[in-house]
């Protein structure tokens, strides 16, 4: 996905670097670690059921520290607020991606 982002990117520059400056400038440390934010976005993105969003947010969560627990609590919230689709984003994609990083 990378290489498509970037592809986008050299599309439309403007539009690129605005949502790169927004998550950069969001997921900074703050009222809350940049590890919570990330936690956050794992939620949502299992929510949304955006495949794309998790192979990014869940190797970021693991790079600021977030262990297999914390990632599996925060997807039983997504559970919680989003209901069975959550559940099989979580049971497949995210336990596929924790795998795969050996978390």
């Amino acid at each position: 996905m990378d290489e498509k982002v970037r592809i986008l990117a050299g599309q439309l520059p403007g539009v690129m670097s605005a949502v790169h400056g927004l998550h950069s400038e969001v997921i900074k440390d703050g009222a809350l670690s940049a590890k919570t934010k990330e936690l956050m976005m794992v939620a949502i993105a299992v929510s949304l059921r955006c495949e794309y969003c998790l192979w990014k947010h869940v190797p970021e969560a693991v790079k600021l520290g977030a262990s297999r627990e914390e990632i599996l609590e925060t997807v039983s919230t997504a559970i919680v607020m989003a209901g069975g689709p959550a559940v099989a984003y979580g049971s497949v994609i995210v336990l596929k991606i924790l795998d795969e990083l050996n978390v």
